[in-house]
């Protein structure tokens, strides 16, 4: 009974191990450009919580808040907050159908779901280390590994399950926003209310005294002292003690926030992203005014509502809120904004204009996970003590040539190796780790 089970197993592996990673001839051009377009973007928010304290959404805590500071932050949360990451999350889904139709018109049966789950379980690793060894504790591997295993059996759904599914998250999510915002708008009217009687001199109960607190609490910014600690703590010369200092970020980011806010934003955009694959959004088959139809109504709505938000924060001074009120809309604003920019960037694919830059992004797209953790690691050095040190010294706009840097030299590095290489560093050791075999890494000439 046992040697034929040890029998069976062998042989079951080594079916696995005919199956490789994609090669240059099968994959897509028009989603590697796309994804090398989401990857950039995505620097352009994330190196406010990489470089400043507590200010990746209030310019008002660190970095400036006024004259160009301003400006840059207005340009972001019109533009880009939540949608590079948005257009990542597509194509992630997207990637799903991509590996397993792939694998399944190969005849891999049950190994499809084996490799599947393996490639998502080391996905899931990668984003540990890089929030706990790399630093970055706005990690996005992590929640995709962990939403990706609720993946596989959607991947034969009807595109109308997957736009339902995605509909019914992203409903939940604006709903839970809109929650927030009345709990806020409770928490300080019962606080006005109270700081109403203490003024006429009333002495307050012990329930009252703990809503004006609560009112406190949520209209105190952090304070002078938390941000100064905070920016000692990243500037230790030594490493490890601050990844001592971030573990309990990093805790909150993978408990709370992963799931307070990631299945609504995140698994609704991958479900979206399948949906797009099947109807061959990303491959740019569409006719140029499907793809302008799409830029014209995305920007046309996600725009307006985008706009609005910002100016309801704006007139509040950043005032929580205001800002809870301008949450209502965020997925809203996010996910039309979102898809002004497919219809945006694969009209530029289409075109085949500056054809030299699209190679480019296509061989940052093609080696993304290198690219998104090198991002990291360079970041943590060049803001961290044990580094650079320039954490909490740049203001808002200047953090934006840091950004131009990697911008330049992961468009000029990504097409060099893929000169010499198959694939980038961390997706050989992915590939090799997920079909347990190690690839062939250098182009044999």
């Amino acid at each position: 009974m046992l040697w034929h089970y040890m029998k069976t197993k062998k042989h079951q592996m080594s079916q696995e191990t005919t199956f490789k990673p994609t090669v240059q001839e099968d994959r897509i051009n028009s989603l590697d450009v796309i994804r090398g377009i989401a990857l950039l973007g995505i620097l352009l928010m994330n190196i406010n919580g990489m470089g400043l304290p507590f200010a990746y959404g209030d310019p008002s805590i660190a970095g400036g808040a006024e004259g160009l500071n301003l400006k840059v932050w207005i340009i972001n949360n019109m533009l880009f907050e939540g949608t590079m990451r948005g257009l990542f999350t597509l194509l992630f889904g997207a990637s799903v159908i991509l590996l397993t139709s792939r694998l399944e018109k190969k005849g891999a049966g049950i190994a499809a779901a084996d490799i599947y789950y393996r490639r998502t379980l080391w996905l899931l690793l990668f984003g540990i280390i890089n929030v706990y060894i790399f630093l970055w504790q706005g990690d996005i591997l992590y929640p995709y590994a962990l939403l990706g295993l609720t993946l596989f059996p959607f991947r034969n759904a009807s595109v109308k399950t997957l736009f339902s599914s995605a509909g019914v998250l992203l409903l939940c999510g604006s709903l839970w926003y809109v929650s927030d915002y009345h709990k806020a708008k409770e928490v300080q009217d019962a606080g006005v209310e109270m700081q109403a009687l203490k003024d006429k001199g009333t002495t307050l109960s012990k329930k009252q005294e703990t809503k004006l607190e609560a009112w406190t609490d949520q209209k105190t910014k952090h304070t002078a002292e938390e941000i100064n600690e905070n920016i000692a703590d990243r500037l230790q010369s030594n490493y490890f003690n601050v990844m001592l200092a971030k573990v309990k970020q990093n805790q909150i980011m993978q408990t709370y926030v992963m799931y307070r806010y990631w299945p609504w934003d995140i698994l609704s955009f991958m479900l979206i992203g399948m949906a797009f694959f099947k109807l061959r959004i990303f491959h740019a088959e569409k006719s140029n005014k499907f793809y302008f139809i799409m830029l014209l109504v995305g920007y046309g709505v996600g725009l307006t509502v985008n706009y609005l938000e910002t100016q309801i924060i704006l007139d509040s001074n950043f005032n929580a809120v205001s800002i809870a009120k301008a949450d209502q809309s965020y997925d809203l604003g996010r996910l039309f904004t979102t898809l002004g920019h497919v219809g945006l960037f694969m009209l530029f694919i289409k075109s085949g204009i500056l054809g030299f830059l699209q190679k480019a992004l296509a061989a940052v797209g093609k080696t993304t996970l290198s690219n998104y953790l090198l991002t990291a690691i360079g970041t943590t050095i060049i803001f961290y003590g044990f580094g650079f040190g320039l954490y909490g010294k740049l203001q808002r706009f200047e953090l934006y040539y840091v950004v131009a840097g990697f911008w330049v030299f992961q468009l000029i590095a990504s097409p060099l190796w893929l000169k010499y290489f198959k694939y980038g560093p961390f997706e050989w050791l992915w590939r090799s780790l997920t079909y347990q075999k190690w690839q062939d890494l250098k182009i044999k000439k």
